[in-house]
Formats: structure tokens, C-alpha cells, sequence
């Protein structure tokens, strides 16, 4: 399969250096999801594989069996990510129920990110965020909505090519992020090296390691 153009332009700012290398069974992911998901997501999981660009852990459709994350994939997330939608009212002027809300990305302080899936056509679906501490004092909601796929989000943030930073985090506002991923993250984890760095870490003694 040919990479999506805007992985390709994402793979200059963040290498894959540190990719994993599983496979997504895209089908049993339509299967378990009950819907296929965007060229530009499965682009991205074909050409990074599973894991993180520093905070933010882009979520596969499928648990996969790396110890004490088997429950962070799209369908375990989920649940909560309508859940917030509910309560919080979705993005003003948005018609479209919680059931319409779909997760893909987590962390950078507690940012939700996900797709709005009302077009029938997944590559269609615009990216929605829920930001923790909204959106700035003159705009304090904490849902917002953006007119481009998954990718794209993640190349304009990181090039600060937003009006503003998308999130209620910077930290890759303008700052393109490491990829690492979960399997290397466990990897260093277990030496007693930072995950996402690979540098000594002087605490890893108070991280509980499960066994694998």
C-alpha cells in the first residue's frame, strides 16, 4: 500500500524511527467497529505502527498484546470519549449525537481526540477535540471541531499552521514530537530507561512493571 500523502509529510517532522512492528487487521477492525475507518489513520498505523508522538497516544482500532495497555484501542476509549460529548453538549451548533463521536488520540494533559463520523465516507470525517481547559478565555468551550482528517490535525499543530494552538496543551504546538512506540516503550521501560527518551531514568524503580 502507497503512503498517504499526508503521512508522507508528517514522516519530515517526525520520523519513524522508533516504529513497531505490527500489522492492523484492518478488516477485523471494520468487523469489531462496525464501520472502516480513514486512508490517512490506516496509512499512519501501516507506517509508524503503535505508539506514541511524546504525549499523545494515537490509538489503534484493535487491543494489542503489550502489557498494561491492552485496553487503550479506539473501542475500549470509546465509551468515555461519548460520554463526554453527552455532558458537555458536543461542539456548539453540531447536531449529531454521542453515537456519531469516534476516539483516535489521547494525553497532551488530558486532550481528547477524535473524529465526527456523520459522512458515510470515512475520509470525509472532520477531527473534533475535547480540550480540558477549553479553549481560551474567549472561548471557553471545551469541544471544538476542525475541517480536516486525523494527519493533517497532527502536521498543522505541530507546524503551528492553526490560527491558534488547537489544544488546551502546547506541547506540540509548533514543537514536532518523537514517535515511539509501545513496544519500545516497553522495551526501555523494563531496562530502567526513560520510555520516551531512552535516557536513564532515576525513578524507574516507582514505576510498576506487570509481567509481560
Amino acid at each position: 500500500m502507497s503512503v498517504h500523502p499526508g503521512v508522507e509529510a508528517l514522516l519530515r517532522i517526525v520520523p519513524d524511527t522508533h516504529r513497531g512492528e505490527e500489522r492492523v487487521d484492518w478488516a477485523a477492525a471494520r468487523t469489531e467497529l462496525g464501520t472502516g475507518l480513514p486512508s490517512d489513520y490506516r496509512s499512519l498505523l501501516d507506517t509508524y505502527g503503535v505508539g506514541d508522538i511524546d504525549e499523545l497516544m494515537i490509538l489503534p482500532p484493535l487491543s494489542v498484546d503489550v502489557p498494561d495497555l491492552q485496553s487503550w484501542h479506539i473501542g475500549a476509549v470509546a465509551p468515555g470519549f461519548r460520554a463526554l460529548w453527552e455532558e458537555g453538549g458536543g461542539v456548539p451548533g453540531v447536531t449529531e449525537s454521542a453515537e456519531a463521536v469516534l476516539p483516535w488520540g489521547s494525553g497532551c494533559n488530558a486532550n481528547e481526540m477524535g473524529w465526527l463520523t456523520a459522512d458515510a465516507d470515512p475520509d470525509k470525517w472532520p477531527v473534533v477535540v475535547w480540550r480540558r481547559h477549553g479553549g481560551g478565555p474567549a472561548n471557553p468551550h471545551h469541544w471544538a471541531i476542525f475541517d480536516c482528517g486525523m494527519v493533517e490535525f497532527l502536521n498543522r499543530t505541530m507546524r503551528a499552521e492553526f490560527d491558534e494552538c488547537p489544544l488546551s496543551d502546547a506541547s506540540l504546538w509548533g514543537s514536532p514530537g518523537t514517535f515511539v512506540s509501545w513496544r519500545e516503550q516497553r522495551r526501555r521501560l523494563v531496562a530502567g530507561l526513560d520510555p520516551m527518551t531512552g535516557e536513564p531514568d532515576p525513578y524507574a524503580d516507582m514505576y510498576p512493571i506487570t509481567d509481560d
